[in-house]
């Protein structure tokens, strides 16, 4: 969905209610888990957020409160969805001068003593095609955590595939300024 003014909470509760009775808009659901599939754009991103199980805990209750998505252009609504396959989330983005709004459910999560995190595939209000899942990974033999980002996805949305060239960068930016975001959340977690 695109918008010239930036949607109301109401409204976005409205688009999420009414994408939830729809399903994925691929047939590979969960492969962000193991092998993307032929026919997509496969991005990988995965960044040091630094050492030991405070960073971890920190970093994974970063994902609980969605702050990969605290960008300032781009945010999750609502910001305290829980990471439960099923779930449905709207993800907001103001770009062009426009407001992007996609629906995305969430497809499976990961909940282990060193790992943590969910995947999301898109449903049909989405502009692309895929799913791309948000992880935090304590490596116990090096007492390194990591922030990994899979996405694979391709073009849906008339526009996107208009302006692909467009599309990718707005990837690549989220990519980054997601892995920032979570940086920031290891660095200066809120406090109670």
């Amino acid at each position: 969905m695109i918008l010239f003014r930036r949607p109301t909470p109401a409204a976005l509760d409205a688009f999420r209610a009414a994408q939830a009775k729809l399903s994925f808009t691929y047939l590979s659901v969960g492969s962000t888990a193991a092998t993307p599939p032929p026919g997509y754009t496969v991005d990988r991103t995965r960044v040091r957020l630094g050492e030991g199980e405070a960073v971890f805990r920190t970093a994974r209750a970063a994902l609980v409160r969605w702050e990969q998505f605290n960008l300032g252009w781009a945010s999750a609504h609502p910001a305290d969805l829980p990471l439960r396959p099923g779930e449905v989330v709207a993800v907001v983005a103001r770009l062009v001068g426009v407001w992007w709004v996609n629906a995305a459910r969430i497809a499976y999560a990961v909940d282990e003593p060193t790992r943590f995190g969910f995947a999301y595939g898109t449903l049909p209000d989405h502009a692309e095609s895929g799913e791309e899942r948000f992880l935090v990974e304590w490596d116990r033999a090096t007492d390194t955590v990591w922030y990994d980002i899979v996405a694979f996805s391709r073009p849906r949305h008339p526009l996107t595939r208009l302006g692909y060239p467009l599309t990718r960068r707005a990837q690549r930016r989220f990519a980054h300024d997601s892995a920032a975001a979570m940086r920031r959340a290891v660095i200066s977690p809120p406090t109670p």
